[in-house]
């Protein structure tokens, strides 16, 4: 059987009310050559009864059930060491992607040469109702950027795995991707942006990007625990970040 060119992971926990528009969102892609992995962490909602009916509707949509709460990295790196494809991507379990997402980086990566690539998106509440912006991201991002604040989102990011192989998440309790993208950026000059919005990033009013605090929390065991930055570098970054931060929302 050939492999698919795009893995696509999603985890999920609890999102019952968000995965169908998530699902569909993929099979809309003009793109049509991907796998979707469903990687479920101990949901006690009925997510996975829907996820299981598209898994029959669509071979390319798998579902993985955790047996035990392993949190959002692991659980993304379960999906991770069993994907396929060439082309490496994440979509949450309750954010959307613009029918084009898929085909968009694919021609980013191919025509450019590069291996990582990410685009902006249109931020939305909970429940698409209120449009609270677009987030437009740089034309390229270093190591050392993505230090000082990160316009790298989940839900819009594609790396090769062509030469630099599977990159995996560092198993912390939040903000693996920002630390996933340190990562990556270790091995390659460059991540590129593209300035169209490929996304909706769903804005929940309980998620750690909202609670400034707990998120600072977790920016700096990134910089010092994962990245092992010395403590005045950390604290730089750590002021930079929050400057930046500060302007992206307000």
């Amino acid at each position: 059987m050939q492999k698919p060119k795009i893995s696509i992971i999603t985890a999920n926990h609890n999102s019952e009310k968000f995965i169908r528009m998530t699902i569909e969102s993929v099979l809309a892609q003009t793109h049509k050559d991907w796998e979707m992995i469903i990687i479920d962490d101990q949901s006690d909602d009925n997510a996975v009864v829907i996820i299981e009916q598209y898994c029959l509707q669509d071979k390319r949509i798998k579902l993985l059930k955790n047996e035990t709460n392993m949190g959002p990295a692991k659980t993304r790196n379960k999906g991770l060491n069993i994907a396929q494809g060439r082309y490496i991507c994440f979509l949450d379990s309750d954010d959307i992607w613009y029918d084009s997402f898929l085909e968009a980086s694919i021609s980013y990566l191919e025509q450019n040469n590069v291996k990582f690539v990410f685009s902006s998106y249109d931020r939305k509440d909970e429940t698409l109702q209120k449009d609270n912006g677009t987030f437009y991201v740089p034309e390229k991002v270093s190591y050392d950027d993505l230090l000082k604040t990160c316009p790298i989102s989940c839900l819009t990011a594609m790396y090769d795995t062509d030469g630099i192989g599977k990159v995996l998440m560092p198993d912390i309790l939040k903000r693996q991707d920002f630390a996933l993208w340190l990562q990556i950026l270790k091995k390659v000059p460059y991540a590129y942006g593209m300035h169209e919005p490929m996304a909706i990033y769903r804005m929940r009013e309980n998620s750690v990007s909202r609670n400034k605090l707990l998120a600072a929390k977790y920016q700096w065991i990134v910089y010092r625990n994962v990245e092992q930055l010395s403590l005045i570098k950390s604290c730089i970054a750590l002021c930079q970040w929050a400057f930046y931060g500060f302007k992206k929302y307000y």
